[in-house]
């Protein structure tokens, strides 16, 4: 393998640079103001295979600084390593790493398998039935279809802590794939896919970033997909506050992307509901990475190379943010216009099927043009001949939905024990979660472990097994009332992320206490930490 350092790849940025700003869409905003936009089938595919093309090249961009930098920016003098053979190396290494792109491509088998019209149930339980690993607001409605709660209760905050984390943002590619220039037919198709897996903010991520892809057909301007796709979230929101404030700030810093980063660190970087994240400086909260998105977007200047590096260098989820940045400009460009410098590693896989999907990169160009076609057809335009039709509309904002309303974090409490029996703990408050999970106590032979590592990569060991047919069942009371009674998954795609929670108590004290049923030797219930929620916003203890 060969890796760019840092002179090389100055010089091949800047070499980009140059390449990436001379093929302009002729498209103006007062033609896209008319009501229609005409492309060639041809142009259509090119862009439908940048969209995906870009995304890909994104995630793989950002993988080795995934997480490393949380709460702080990336500086440039930080090589980020890009080179041949790149991309298949970690196909191989890390296979859990293209989880953006298997997880859209569930989505587009789904629509392929069932219609364009398939219903929100037919989607949920076939995302139920994936076997591949998944976590954060994934995997709790995974759990939740699986026990038989539906979106979007599925997806509700009160049953799923995960309620605003990024899942949606990063596998709504495929919507705006499949709804070129079509934007209110790309919020329709994230209404019914989206509460699958999150609400309020969450599922605002995945509209936001479906929206810019679909105008990414029609438009070449950055500024105006952002300021467009905004307008499919309803004011008020904050994660349209979140948004707006990054553009605002590119107007009042137009030339400095770390001056608007510094002002949204400043006003946004707070996480309110993943139980990662709390009062910690991991934060995978759908508004401020899809503001990383937004300021890629604004100041990479419609620039592919410059763009999704802005992208990665804002920390966080630093692969998810630059694939999302990588899809929209690879569908604005168009695969044709994307640099071979990015191009040529990406083509080693591109016939290869992911992990855990029947569908390669190579497959899904094909698959999101037919489905494009038929969305054209439904709104009513005209795919007849070389030159397509496509009506627009003027953007509609989506339902209003606030997550986590009345109900702030005021405390993390260290508790690091394990149970097998009885557990019974105090909190004053109006909510709390237990962050914490099941555990094996028996040791995994090594054989085991390569198989599951070769099959689910190796992220997904410390969280359970994958196939132990274990299930713990536990009563839970609060102020001695039964509550619920907890089922505790030791599978690894059955899993229930964190044990227990509950919102919108009365304010007071609260005793919670939780009984194993059908305790086992072999396995253990461990708790990490207890977060406090109230209705009442927390205050300093220092004096005024």
């Amino acid at each position: 393998m060969k890796y760019i350092k840092s002179l090389s790849f100055s010089l091949v940025f800047l070499s980009m640079l140059i390449a990436g700003t001379s093929c302009k869409q002729q498209t103006t905003v007062s033609e896209i103001a008319s009501g229609s936009f005409k492309i060639t089938r041809e142009k259509l595919q090119d862009k439908i295979k940048g969209g995906w093309a870009g995304q890909t090249i994104g995630v793989v961009y950002g993988a080795p600084v995934e997480f490393k930098y949380q709460g702080s920016l990336i500086n440039e003098y930080q090589n980020i390593p890009w080179g041949e053979g790149y991309v298949k190396y970690w196909w191989d290494k890390k296979p859990g790493l293209f989880d953006d792109i298997y997880t859209d491509l569930n989505f587009v088998n789904v629509f392929e398998k069932f219609g364009l019209d398939v219903p929100t149930d037919s989607i949920a339980h076939s995302w139920a039935d994936t076997e591949y690993h998944l976590a954060h607001a994934n995997q709790a409605s995974r759990y939740n279809i699986l026990r038989g709660i539906m979106p979007p209760k599925s997806g509700y905050w009160l049953n799923n802590p995960h309620a605003d984390d990024i899942d949606f943002q990063i596998e709504a590619d495929f919507i705006g794939l499949m709804a070129p220039g079509m934007i209110n037919s790309a919020t329709e198709i994230a209404d019914r896919v989206g509460h699958i897996m999150n609400s309020g903010d969450g599922w605002y991520g995945g509209v936001f970033a479906s929206a810019m892809y679909s105008l990414a057909f029609i438009s070449d301007s950055p500024e105006y997909i952002v300021e467009q796709a905004i307008k499919t979230i309803p004011e008020g929101t904050k994660f349209h506050d979140c948004i707006a404030d990054v553009i605002q700030w590119h107007k009042q810093f137009p030339n400095d992307w770390k001056a608007a980063w510094f002002e949204l660190q400043k006003k946004w970087n707070t996480d309110v509901g993943c139980p990662k994240g709390v009062f910690l400086s991991f934060n995978i909260d759908a508004k401020i990475n899809s503001a990383y998105v937004a300021i890629a977007m604004l100041y990479g200047k419609g620039d592919f190379t410059h763009s999704i590096d802005i992208a990665a260098r804002c920390g966080q989820d630093a692969d998810c943010n630059p694939a999302t940045v990588g899809g929209v400009l690879g569908v604005m460009k168009g695969y044709s216009n994307i640099p071979e410098f990015w191009l040529k590693p990406l083509q080693e896989i591109e016939k290869l099927k992911f992990a855990g999907s029947p569908i390669s990169l190579h497959t899904a160009y094909g698959l999101s043009f037919k489905h494009a076609l038929g969305m054209i057809q439904l709104a009513g335009g005209e795919t007849d001949g070389d030159t397509l039709n496509i009506p627009l509309a003027t953007p509609v904002p989506v339902a209003f939905e606030q997550n986590f309303e009345n109900t702030y974090p005021v405390s993390r409490e260290k508790i690091d024990l394990s149970f097998d029996d009885e557990f019974s703990f105090t909190f004053d408050g109006n909510g709390y979660i237990l962050y914490g999970n099941m555990v094996k106590r028996s040791k995994i032979d090594e054989a085991y472990v390569d198989r599951v590592a070769k099959k689910f990569g190796s992220e997904v060991f410390g969280l359970s097994e994958i196939d132990d047919p274990y299930v713990a069942e536990m009563d839970l009371s609060i102020d001695g009332k039964f509550e619920e009674k907890l089922v505790l998954p030791m599978k690894n795609t059955s899993r229930r992320l964190e044990p227990c929670w509950k919102y919108l108590l009365p304010e007071g004290k609260h005793t919670v206490n939780i009984k194993w049923l059908n305790p086992d030797k072999n396995y253990e219930l461990r708790i990490n930490d207890l977060i406090v929620y109230s209705s009442v916003p927390p205050k300093s203890n220092l004096p005024d």
